[in-house]
């Protein structure tokens, strides 16, 4: 007889992307979910909790069929640059205005990877911020400030 083995990496994934959807789809229940042709404010995020439950079986079926890797050590560096930097760019962006904020929150974030310098942390910082200003307010012409009244010039 054949044993099963698990990816325990891929298995821990899919269990959390099941229970995360379960939460989600259960909270979407107490909204009203309407029809497919008249949509409560319910129907959406319960669409998308049961995608997410799907799509978490998936990667836990598939998790117990092939053995894996086994899980890295904690990525702390990375913890500590990327989940500040959209909480910076939350409490800033009213102040600074929509190019700063979003050129310092790039700058945080690009430091998750050890491989990242000074350099190119600053340009990759600036072509996300000239990229997103032409396609946010100029393209798509959505209204709000480039420069806050913190940096006024």
């Amino acid at each position: 007889m054949k044993s099963i083995s698990i990816d325990s990496t891929n298995a821990i994934c899919g269990a959390l992307f099941v229970a995360t959807g379960a939460f989600f789809a259960f909270q979407s229940l107490g909204l009203d979910l309407g029809t497919a042709l008249r949509m409560g404010p319910g129907y959406f995020p319960f669409i998308l909790a049961c995608a997410l439950v799907l799509l978490g079986a998936i990667i836990f079926i598939q998790a117990l069929r092939v053995e894996g890797e086994p899980v890295d050590p904690f990525a702390w560096r990375g913890m500590l640059f990327i989940l500040p930097a959209p909480v910076f760019f939350g409490l800033t962006v009213r102040g600074l205005g929509f190019a700063p904020a979003l050129f310092v929150t790039a700058f945080i974030a690009c430091f998750a990877s050890r491989k990242m310098n000074v350099f190119f942390a600053v340009v990759l910082s600036l072509l996300l911020t000239i990229f997103s200003v032409a396609v946010f307010s100029y393209g798509l012409g959505l209204p709000f400030e480039r420069f806050g009244p913190w940096v006024r010039f």
